[in-house]
């Protein structure tokens, strides 16, 4: 996990992004972030890029590829696991089923999207704090 790397937030709705933007600007985080409005583009970028991104944030509902697919690609991509990118589904839409389908592809986090940008930037920084201070085995 790489602490300065970027932040990958897969988002296919503009208004959500603006939001996001608008959270991370204030926040103050220095990691670059990017937007990717569905799962196969994420998915090409984490393939090719030289970057090692610090986390992932997945909406699940996507054109495309949706959150699960990308989570299971990048679960058994083995050049991806050493990475140690923290995927973390963002989303609006939750029932149980979900939650323990996320669980069982084994993300580190299931959020459901706030409404109020106040609410929004808690979770953010919440978020942010504790992967900031995780240790993972590609730090040492």
């Amino acid at each position: 996990m790489n602490k300065d790397g970027p932040v990958i937030v897969i988002e296919d709705d503009e208004d959500d992004q603006l939001l996001l933007s608008l959270v991370f600007q204030k926040l103050g985080y220095p990691n670059k972030i990017v937007y990717f409005p569905d799962g196969q583009q994420a998915l090409e970028f984490l393939e090719t890029t030289t970057e090692s991104p610090f986390l992932i944030l997945s909406d699940i509902n996507m054109p495309k590829l949706d959150g699960f697919a990308l989570r299971q690609k990048i679960h058994v991509d083995a050049q991806l696991q050493v990475k140690c990118i923290p995927y973390l589904f963002f989303s609006t839409g939750v029932s149980q089923k979900m939650v323990i389908d996320a669980y069982s592809l084994s993300v580190q986090g299931f959020f459901i999207k706030q409404t109020s940008q106040a609410e929004l930037e808690k979770t953010i920084q919440v978020i942010m704090d504790y992967w900031k201070r995780c240790a993972a085995p590609n730090s040492f």
